[in-house]
């Protein structure tokens, strides 16, 4: 580039303005509407989020508290079968329970062990659905002791499958390979009992979820009795009668 002469200054292009940024503020003066008018708009957008986030804030717990008050309205009705079958399957479930621990954690077969573990797991976790939604609706989360299965139209005293007093202390008493097969026999005979249940809920009850758990129940109950029937024969014993 040639020099220009001397006392003489280049001609330089100057960079382009930048463009003016509306903020909000009106210079001309006079009544310009409050805070609200003058403040950016960064300023007034935090100000709706706040107010929006307040207002979902308040709804929720609004519906949550909605919830709890009406949720025993989405119950089953009065004299229903599932409120039958949820509390006489929480008896029937927690001896399960009590039969599949004690195996648990005395047995020294795996496999009796697994299979024991399955059962307490499995049932644990339906007991809690179904306490759950008894105590939801606002009712008992057990059958009254001694009156069963008045639901199906076939009042007992004693649910079938169940053991006994003195079948679970003859299972206690025993050790090793006869405690194993105690185990089995009780348990086959206690999934057995609880079928028939389990399908009246299945097919009669007017609540999806307790016959979708009860559909849930006669699948994985029925597979583990098969599985059972084969260990006893297994270890050359047979099934308890009904």
């Amino acid at each position: 580039m040639s020099a220009g002469p001397v006392g003489s200054v280049e001609s330089v292009e100057s960079p382009p303005e930048p463009p003016d940024v509306d903020d909000g503020v009106d210079d001309g003066g006079g009544d310009d509407g409050g805070w609200w008018s003058r403040s950016p708009g960064w300023a007034r957008g935090v100000v709706v989020a706040g107010v929006v986030l307040v207002l979902l804030l308040a709804g929720g717990i609004g519906g949550l508290v909605l919830g709890q008050r009406t949720a025993p309205s989405y119950g089953p009705p009065p004299g229903a079968i599932d409120t039958g079958f949820l509390q006489d399957m929480t008896v029937h479930h927690a001896q399960a329970v009590q039969m599949a621990v004690w195996e648990r954690s005395n047995t020294t077969d795996p496999a009796l062990r697994q299979l024991a573990f399955d059962i307490e797991s499995t049932q644990n976790q339906q007991l809690g659905m179904m306490q759950g939604w008894l105590r939801l609706w606002g009712l008992p989360t057990e059958a009254t002791p001694g009156q069963y299965m008045g639901w199906m139209g076939m009042p007992t005293a004693q649910m079938p499958g169940m053991a006994s007093d003195a079948d679970l202390a003859r299972f206690r008493s025993q050790t090793g390979p006869a405690m194993d097969v105690a185990f089995l026999q009780l348990m086959l005979r206690h999934h057995r009992g609880g079928l028939s249940m389990m399908q009246e809920e299945a097919a009669h009850g007017s609540v999806d979820v307790v016959t979708q758990l009860a559909r849930s129940m006669v699948a994985s109950q029925t597979a583990e009795a098969d599985t059972m029937t084969q260990m006893l024969a297994q270890r050359g014993a047979a099934p308890l009668p009904s």
